[in-house]
């Protein structure tokens, strides 16, 4: 259900509001001047704060270049501007003030350019600037536009994708009927995640540079190719990379379509030589996920993350390294028992640094080549979720429940991480959070369970507070110190309830057997793991026991319908965002058929695969006899992963079965809210709809 393998990308989704569009002429906007009306969380504030992105850091590592995105909220919009600042920290400096919305920041190999796509031309292309924001030149002119750039070293070339259109339209197999409107399919994968296939596929070309201009014609280095690199729906140009001499094009792909593309996830990286032109699989015969390739500095090594089994997308992912000249290579991680994500090299080739999940945070990791040691640098209540190597330290962005997120100097050698950016601290200062506590809970198998505890601003122990049991999606995403402008626990908190957020069976940063005993499972050990965190929470003197309530998205959401039919009377109130309700509609209609394929271990009309059998007697609809629980259901039209009929058929049962219940039904939104005014929308009827059964 997760795009598990893409989180830097989805971060910056969720994050996101509508981009602005038609605003060559205005001015940009920014809340830094954001006084707030209360000095607990609102919605408002919540989508006031800033939101920092595209972080990098300058060849000669002295300087941070990044975007800050704020929300206009009276026009729905969003408007992002570029800012540098020292390494070392000090005041950031705004480079640009327009409405244009650049994207894709970065900096140039000489670090004499910043450079970024546009629209402002009309097609999405590719420009640059001086350091200072000045002098802006359009680097590329190609038809159609471009959807991502990544300079050779020596800069002699520019690689980009482009999407190609290679299958028929309606129109194009029958000229005469201009003004069908149909599709005519033969396979499966016919759309993803919330759009349908537009009979383009997304491909990488190169093209000669220089001096700031592009020469020649460019050249597709997958020409005739139906398969997309970077992958779809969420992965971006860090699944692309040159060597380091430019001579060499390492790329992440899937080369499988249809029926076959959708019950797998074996992607591979592939080498194109550009002078042979030749193109060879570096990853044969590994039959998961290989993404993100990262050369070392010296052009020797090339690294990259791989899960092991085909159609598993939560699979453990694992460090690969190869040696270019001999292509042998290893997994690093093999005794390590947790993820890898964000690979980044040190600039003398000794050291790979990395994020990882581990018991409820995401920290900072080092691999010592010359030993083949795993260090941990940082430990704290964060999330570090992307890392770079400038000199001496290391750039790194985090977030926490109580912040979103900022740019962060770490020491390397002792892990303490120093706030450069302050972007938001000016309205963080205006806020009171409310506290964080980790807590750790026996299970009913006599395991041990961490469990996030989120208090009210004001809390009073001499009090009695409703209570929500906030159920995680994925279903294999850690219950971690993140922050959304959703399923945001200060918000609730703010609103005066305590939030218990399990860490329960299935989500990895445990360990692996902790992480995989879901799949199969469903309905089984994690639903306790619930149970016990709820019950656990509920004999505290500060809790109405009479007033609890679930909540959750995708799996999440499934696991609220499940509840519903399965909690014994514990809850009074229940909201679903996107849930599985029926499992054998679910398993027929998502469309990348993997997930369900691996989690339910196999499809519901094979009567003899007992474990398959299992997993859809725990289908949510097969309990709705036992729902006696007002329910509020939220889905989105262009969910395709979880489609809206699935929301509807759980509002259609409830009101057929007298239960209170009422559906929030967002007909532009996909399986996020990612829309301002939706955004806000949800809050308010998320909180109304509590706020009725609960207080």
């Amino acid at each position: 259900m997760k795009p598990v393998l893409f989180s830097a990308v989805l971060l910056a989704i969720i994050g996101a509001c509508v981009p602005a569009k038609n605003n060559k002429n205005k001015e940009s906007f920014t809340n830094r001047e954001f006084i707030v009306d209360s000095p607990v969380l609102t919605p408002e504030t919540l989508w006031s704060f800033g939101r920092v992105g595209n972080v990098s850091v300058s060849p000669n590592g002295e300087t941070v270049l990044f975007t800050v995105a704020y929300t206009k909220i009276e026009e729905n919009k969003t408007y992002s501007d570029i800012y540098t600042m020292p390494v070392a920290g000090g005041e950031f400096t705004q480079i640009t003030s327009t409405g244009e919305n650049e994207f894709e920041v970065n900096w140039r190999p000489d670090g004499i350019k910043i450079t970024y796509l546009s629209s402002i031309s009309g097609d999405v292309q590719l420009w640059e600037m001086n350091t200072d924001g000045s002098q802006k030149q359009q680097v590329t002119h190609i038809k159609g536009g471009i959807e991502g750039y990544k300079y050779a070293p020596p800069m002699n070339k520019i690689a980009f994708s482009k999407s190609v259109k290679l299958d028929k339209t309606v129109q194009d197999l029958y000229p005469d009927l201009k003004f069908a409107n149909a599709r005519i399919e033969d396979d499966l994968m016919y759309r993803h995640w919330d759009r349908w296939v537009d009979y383009t596929y997304s491909h990488i070309f190169y093209i000669n540079y220089a001096n700031g201009k592009t020469t020649g014609q460019a050249t597709d280095i997958m020409t005739g190719e139906r398969f997309h690199s970077p992958l779809k729906p969420f992965g971006g140009m860090e699944q692309i990379t040159f060597s380091p001499d430019g001579k060499q094009i390492a790329y992440t792909c899937k080369k499988k379509t249809g029926k076959e593309s959708a019950f797998s996830t074996n992607s591979d990286i592939y080498l194109y030589d550009i002078a042979s032109k030749e193109t060879k699989n570096l990853t044969e015969g590994m039959m998961g996920y290989d993404i993100d390739p990262v050369f070392s500095p010296d052009g020797t090594q090339l690294a990259w993350q791989s899960m092991e089994r085909d159609g598993y997308e939560s699979d453990k992912n694992r460090l690969f390294i190869m040696d270019i000249s001999s292509k042998n290579k290893r997994d690093y991680t093999s005794k390590f028992d947790q993820n890898v994500h964000s690979l980044a090299w040190s600039n003398d080739n000794q050291k790979i640094y990395f994020t990882s999940e581990h018991k409820g945070s995401k920290e900072i990791y080092s691999l010592n080549l010359g030993n083949n040691n795993i260090t941990q640098i940082t430990d704290g209540i964060h999330n570090y979720n992307s890392v770079t190597v400038p000199n001496n330290a290391l750039i790194a962005t985090q977030t926490s429940m109580k912040h979103p997120t900022e740019i962060i100097r770490v020491n390397t050698k002792n892990g303490h991480g120093t706030n450069i950016s302050k972007v938001n601290e000016p309205l963080l200062n205006q806020i009171k959070m409310g506290e964080v506590e980790k807590r750790w809970i026996k299970t009913t198998d006599n395991k041990e369970m961490l469990v996030w505890v989120i208090y009210p601003p004001n809390f009073d122990k001499n009090k009695k507070y409703p209570v929500l049991l906030y159920c995680q999606g994925g279903p294999q995403s850690m219950v971690s110190q993140f922050w959304s402008v959703r399923w945001n626990f200060q918000m609730m908190a703010a609103r005066d309830y305590i939030v218990v957020a399990p860490n329960r069976r299935g989500l990895p940063g445990f360990g692996q057997e902790w992480n995989e005993q879901i799949s199969g499972d469903y309905g089984g050990q994690n639903m306790k793991d619930y149970l016990s965190a709820i019950d656990a929470i509920a004999q505290e003197p500060f809790v109405d026991e009479t007033k609890l309530g679930a909540v959750g998205a995708s799996y999440g959401g499934y696991s609220v319908y499940w509840l519903a039919g399965n909690h014994n009377k514990r809850f009074k109130a229940f909201i679903s965002h996107c849930g599985i309700f029926n499992f054998d509609q679910m398993y027929s209609t998502t469309e990348e058929s993997f997930f369900v394929n691996w989690d339910l271990k196999g499809n519901y009309w094979d009567k003899d695969n007992a474990t398959a059998m299992r997993s859809y007697a725990n289908s949510p609809h097969n309990f709705v006899k036992n729902w006696d629980t007002p329910m509020l259901v939220i889905h989105g039209a262009k969910d395709f992963r979880i489609p809206y009929t699935q929301g509807m058929g759980a509002f259609n049962v409830a009101k057929m079965r007298g239960i209170p219940a009422r559906f929030l039904y967002f007909p532009e939104e996909n399986h996020w809210v990612l829309s301002c005014h939706n955004g806000i929308l949800w809050q308010r009827e998320f909180f109304r709809w509590l706020d009725t059964y609960l207080k």
